[in-house]
């Protein structure tokens, strides 16, 4: 007869519940997708008349006059339909995607802004240009594009959301 006892297994830890991301996560999505489109489309809206834009391109100091123009013009239409594309959940990674790096083009150049000790403005919301030398807020823009960043990231990583034309076209399943 053999007396040998095994050891009682180990009593361990619950396993997490399987899926609790994958359930939580298209709507961490949806709500990425949605405050960008608010921050785009509310960006979008205070550079109109588009001269405001312009103004705001041109402090910066990088463009000549003509590219300053073109990008003062542009950028507005850029911001709405990025916002619209991420309000119907259209081709979501992709547009998660193109506004983390338009977020990093911003970042960039509040970052050369700072480096030349200009003292404007961001424009991010239509009030670009000069200001006081002491009333730029260069970190706290930075901060702020750097968190819009990361919600374009969750777009662009996790694309599955509820309430998207990709769901009804049968992407990112």
């Amino acid at each position: 007869m053999d007396t040998t006892h095994q050891p009682a297994p180990a009593a361990s830890a619950p396993a997490p519940a399987p899926g609790r991301w994958a359930a939580v996560q298209p709507w961490v999505t949806l709500l990425a997708r949605l405050a960008l489109a608010g921050v785009l489309g509310y960006a979008a809206y205070t550079k109109l008349p588009p001269a405001l834009s312009v103004q705001s391109v041109e402090a910066y100091q990088l463009f000549s006059p003509e590219l300053a123009q073109l990008i003062g013009y542009t950028l507005p239409l850029l911001e709405f339909a990025l916002a619209l594309l991420l309000v119907i959940g259209l081709a979501t990674r992709y547009v998660g995607a193109a506004t983390g790096l338009l977020m990093a083009v911003f970042i960039a150049g509040i970052v050369s802004a700072w480096a030349r000790g200009l003292a404007i403005d961001c424009g991010c919301f239509g009030t670009g240009g000069q200001v006081a030398p002491g009333e730029t807020r260069y970190g706290l823009d930075i901060a702020r594009d750097l968190g819009f960043m990361a919600l374009a990231g969750i777009t662009m990583l996790w694309p599955r959301s509820p309430l998207s034309m990709d769901r009804l076209f049968g992407l990112y399943r």
